[in-house]
């Protein structure tokens, strides 16, 4: 480094550095609480995906009679809260923005979805930018897999 003065003086692996900064893997993470082997006890399972040069971030707590889920696309930015739940006597969804957002946001729908699918009550939160329909289907997609892994859906 002829004539160039730098701040760090100790050795930089750059193969080292590229390696952990381009590939992510699969860190997922489900942690029980200890409550869980009582009635009423939550489940929090959080884990990222690299999907299509799109890092997402998924947090899911289960709660008896609910899901609390939340997509981070990039980033874990806590992002727009939606609440779904089945209406009845129609078994129709509805969904409202709780936090920022309205009704035909990114996250509107995939709530939507996720109670039909899960037939339980839904709490999104979602950092997805709006009008990107891809990165939508691969966050939905990623945490639907994910859901049917831990069996959170109801049996068709």
């Amino acid at each position: 480094m002829a004539g160039k003065e730098s701040e760090y003086d100790g050795p930089l692996d750059s193969d080292l550095v590229s390696d952990q900064s381009l590939k992510l893997q699969d860190q997922s993470t489900h942690l029980t609480t200890a409550a869980n082997a009582t009635a009423g006890g939550l489940e929090i399972t959080c884990f990222s995906e690299l999907v299509d040069d799109a890092t997402f971030h998924f947090q899911i707590i289960r709660f008896p009679k609910q899901i609390y889920a939340s997509i981070g696309c990039n980033s874990t930015k806590f992002g727009d809260l939606y609440a779904a739940a089945s209406t009845r006597p129609s078994n129709t969804v509805g969904v409202t923005s709780i936090l920022g957002g309205s009704s035909d946001n990114t996250g509107s729908g995939i709530a939507r979805r996720l109670v039909l699918k899960t037939g339980l009550n839904i709490i999104l939160a979602c950092s997805i930018p709006k009008n990107s329909p891809m990165l939508e289907a691969n966050a939905e997609k990623k945490l639907m897999e994910k859901l049917v892994s831990l069996g959170y859906t109801q049996p068709r």
